[in-house]
């Protein structure tokens, strides 16, 4: 990246961590179960609500209660579905045309990252009837309140139940894009180990280490505040401590407990301090070939993490402090950080590459990062679109050494 770049996006940066204590950041307050809504709705006069969710999880039983309690209790539900991996705007169409025919009050987002986020989307849509999602892409561009917004997560590693971030795929051009702003941080999160029982080990794993990235990303950054490293460093802890015995044991409930409290951790401390390149890429690559967010962040996390060097040694030292790994010093820490990643992640059965990246598409794809990133996230060591070609061919199937040229 050029110096006149840089510059700029540092002072943006800077402008915006000096920013922090001004802005309405808030976290959810926790439900302890689903038997709690039905008493919440009706202190708000809520008497109908829409549910958004995947066939996956209604097909596992997973909404059954929910939909049993809201009917005993006298409010409607009206659920929506067909939310797919990376939801897309013809999902949150579908589903806000269904909210506005039910008469909905409030929407409940029940799922892993992909439901919350398509509700979030729903909400904004819902407070701006005339305004596509296309312009809502980017910080701040949802200012008007949106219906009450409860998340479920069903999954211990998105965080999305914590977040302003929505991300939406485009159903048109494929491109997917990050949505940012105040309104859609939930109202209300339930965090119940007892949804996560069934979740397979792949997706364990998967969207642990997506919590992870969010933790590790989050304290490495340059916007960090007191408590978001906090935060971050007892989030690395608890998925240090707890992401394999959930993994090999899915029915350890204090293995699920702890992981549900690490992913709100990681979510609570990349709201306020951001992620980095890692979700960049793994944004576009989401976008363009429908790569599983979480299973995207796990394969890149060691290879960006690696490339920082000596620019994030001291605070990965920290980490591994946090951690449990020892070393006789920061380097030596930082790189043990960074392998006791690998080995989990060898021990989970995560790939060290990713299937389907197309050469050509390169390119194109690193622009798409690029703009997603910079000059917002306060990463360790700036990179341009060039730049962070490395890591589509780090973690691609297809060797660089095949590539002529790449326009």
């Amino acid at each position: 990246m050029n110096r006149a770049r840089k510059i700029y996006c540092r002072v943006f940066q800077k402008a915006f961590r000096i920013a922090i204590p001004l802005l309405p950041y808030r976290k959810p307050e926790i439900l302890n179960g689903i038997n709690e809504l039905p008493g919440l709705f009706r202190s708000k006069g809520i008497k109908s609500v829409l549910l958004v969710t995947d066939k996956g999880i209604r097909s596992m039983g997973l909404t059954k209660n929910l939909e049993a309690i809201m009917a005993e209790n006298g409010i409607a539900l009206s659920v929506y579905d067909d939310t797919v991996a990376n939801p897309t705007t013809e999902n949150v169409e579908e589903a806000r045309r269904l909210y506005i025919s039910s008469e909905a009050e409030a929407i409940i987002g029940f799922g892993g990252g992909s439901s919350i986020d398509a509700a979030k989307a729903v909400g904004a849509r819902i407070a701006y009837p005339k305004k596509p999602l296309s312009k809502m892409e980017g910080i701040l561009k949802v200012l008007r309140k949106i219906p009450l917004l409860v998340a479920i997560p069903t999954t211990a590693g998105t965080g999305s139940e914590t977040t302003l971030a929505s991300v939406i795929v485009d159903s048109r051009t494929r491109h997917k894009y990050p949505i940012n702003s105040f309104p859609l941080i939930p109202r209300y999160a339930v965090l119940d180990p007892e949804v996560t029982r069934t979740l397979p080990p792949s997706l364990t794993a998967s969207t642990g280490l997506d919590a992870l990235t969010h933790a590790v990303e989050a304290y490495i950054g340059g916007s960090t505040t007191r408590e978001t490293r906090k935060s971050a460093r007892e989030a690395v802890r608890l998925i240090f401590s707890s992401l394999t015995e959930a993994y090999h044991n899915g029915n350890d409930m204090e293995a699920r407990r702890n992981m549900l409290h690490a992913a709100f951790l990681a979510g609570s401390a990349f709201t306020v301090s951001y992620v980095g390149y890692v979700h960049a890429v793994a944004h576009s690559l989401g976008g363009k070939y429908n790569i599983p967010h979480g299973l995207a962040n796990a394969v890149l996390l060691p290879y960006v993490l690696e490339k920082y060097g000596k620019k994030a040694e001291k605070k990965l030292a920290e980490l591994a402090d946090a951690a449990g790994i020892s070393g006789t010093d920061a380097h030596e820490k930082a790189l043990s950080f960074i392998y006791a990643i690998k080995a989990m992640e060898r021990e989970m059965n995560i790939p060290e590459k990713l299937s389907g990246i197309r050469v050509e598409d390169i390119h194109e794809l690193s622009e798409y990062a690029d703009k997603e990133a910079n000059p917002l996230y306060p990463v360790p060591m700036l990179m341009d679109a060039k730049e962070l070609e490395e890591f589509y061919f780090d973690v691609a199937e297809t060797k660089k050494a095949n590539v002529v040229t790449i326009a």
